[in-house]
């Protein structure tokens, strides 16, 4: 039996709809959806902030974690759960100082081991590898093998996410190698979310 779990990273546009399917994601995903990314682009903080709170409150009522992308600040004056880093986007130590102690703080790491264990040693809670598939949320030149998830869950504690183009259909070996989380979008808001989220869980229920 495997604990890996689903994080789910949201699409760029949030408005409309969105609320009612992450609802519906997270109602289908109960026990297997523990994690949720805010991700938007070209908004200021205070268009993000008004975007973030229906979404945040659906996240709290359910008990998924509520984490923003790329902003320590934002993460800060949400009283977010926790900020995922991109290699340009800061030091975790800086964010731990400004979020505190009990702050989930994320870190993009590629295909590099030495940058996993750099964000390791910088009190990371978690290191996210990719992209393991092409994908249509977001180009990335990294192509990792699932052995470097086998690599990292053998030798550290810190759990690690898998991200990149996952679907149900090719997840299978990242959850073998020991994916402790799959960081999913386009495969959940490109299509049925219900369905999908169910086709995830039925596939780490079978590892």
């Amino acid at each position: 039996m495997t604990d890996c779990q689903l994080y789910l990273i949201s699409p760029l546009d949030v408005s409309g709809e969105f609320p009612l399917r992450l609802e519906r994601a997270l109602d289908a995903g109960a026990g297997v959806v523990t994690a949720f990314q805010f991700r938007v682009k070209g908004v200021d903080q205070h268009e993000a902030a008004r975007l973030a709170e229906p979404l945040q409150a659906i996240c709290a009522a359910r008990e998924v974690a509520f984490i923003v992308n790329d902003d320590v600040a934002l993460a800060k004056r949400l009283g977010a759960d926790g900020v995922h880093l991109g290699q340009g986007d800061g030091d975790p130590r800086e964010a731990r100082e400004e979020l505190g102690r009990e702050a989930q703080i994320g870190v993009t790491c590629h295909a590099s081991k030495h940058l996993a264990m750099e964000a390791g040693e910088a009190g990371a809670d978690y290191v996210a590898f990719g992209a393991f598939f092409a994908s249509t949320t977001k180009q990335s030149e990294h192509r990792p093998a699932p052995e470097i998830l086998e690599w990292w869950s053998t030798l550290f504690e810190i759990p690690c996410v898998a991200i990149g183009g996952i679907a149900p259909e090719n997840c299978a070996p990242l959850i073998a190698a020991g994916a402790d989380f799959l960081a999913v979008s386009g495969a959940i808001w490109n299509g049925d979310e219900v369905a999908v989220v169910k086709a995830f869980a039925e596939q780490i229920g079978r590892a």
